[in-house]
C-alpha cells in the first residue's frame, strides 16, 4: 500500500443517499480476486447504458469537466450493504483517494482504511457546501492532511475529521495490516530471547 499523507484533489459529487456497496459494483463483478480492472465497474448500472458498455452521458462522472477528479463527495449513509472489499478496490482503481460523507457504513470503513482509500467525515453544512462548489465549478479542489486530520476547503477553512491511530498510522507508512504486523518481527524476536519459556516441571 503506498503511503497516504498530503494530498490535493479536484472534488465531483454524487448527492444520493444510502449508495450501497452493491451500486458501487454489482455483484455480478465479484467472481475476480485481481483489483485489476475495477475501476472501469465501478457504478457501472449508473454509468453505463443499458447495452452495459455505452457511457451514460447524464452521469456525473462521465462528464468531460470532472475527468480525473480524486475525492467524491456522496451523500449520508456511504457504502452501506454488503461487506465486499471489491468497493474500495473499484473506487481506488477509479482514481479516487478519498470519499467524503457525513457517515459512513463500519465494514465499508474499515475495507477502505486497509486499501488507502480514505473515508471522510464532514458535518451536512460542509457537505452540502461542497456538493454546491462540485456543481458550480468542475475544478474546484481540495486538500487533505492526514497527520493533522484536516479537509481544506477552496476558501481557507479547515475541517478536521475522525481518524483512528491504527489506521492514521499505516496510512502514513504504506503498511496494511499484514505489514504491520511483519514490521514487529525484531521487536517479537527480541522478547522471545529475553522471555524464555518457563520449563515446566510435573510433581
Amino acid at each position: 500500500m503506498d503511503k497516504v499523507t498530503q494530498f490535493n484533489g479536484n472534488i465531483v459529487s454524487i448527492p444520493v443517499n444510502d449508495i450501497d456497496t452493491d451500486q458501487i459494483i454489482p455483484a455480478r463483478f465479484l467472481k475476480v480476486t485481481d483489483k485489476v480492472g475495477l475501476g472501469k465497474v465501478a457504478f457501472c448500472d449508473w454509468r453505463y447504458l443499458e447495452d452495459g458498455e455505452t457511457p451514460n452521458p447524464d452521469f456525473v462522472l462521465n462528464k468531460p469537466e470532472y475527468k480525473g477528479a480524486s475525492v467524491l463527495i456522496a451523500g449520508n449513509n456511504f457504502g452501506c450493504g454488503s461487506s465486499r472489499e471489491h468497493a474500495p478496490w473499484a473506487l481506488i482503481g477509479a482514481g479516487f483517494q478519498a470519499i467524503i460523507s457525513t457517515e459512513f457504513a463500519d465494514i465499508f470503513t474499515n475495507n477502505a482504511l486497509k486499501n488507502g482509500l480514505l473515508p471522510i467525515i464532514v458535518d451536512e453544512d460542509t457537505q452540502q457546501q461542497l456538493f454546491s462548489l462540485a456543481e458550480e465549478d468542475p475544478s474546484t479542489s481540495v486538500s487533505v492532511d492526514v497527520e493533522s486530520q484536516t479537509l481544506t476547503l477552496p476558501d481557507g477553512r479547515k475541517v478536521k475529521f475522525p481518524l483512528d491511530g491504527f489506521s492514521k498510522h499505516c496510512l502514513l507508512n504504506g503498511v496494511d495490516q499484514l505489514g504491520y504486523l511483519i514490521n514487529l518481527d525484531d521487536a517479537v524476536k527480541g522478547y522471545e530471547t529475553n522471555n524464555p519459556q518457563r520449563v515446566q516441571t510435573t510433581a
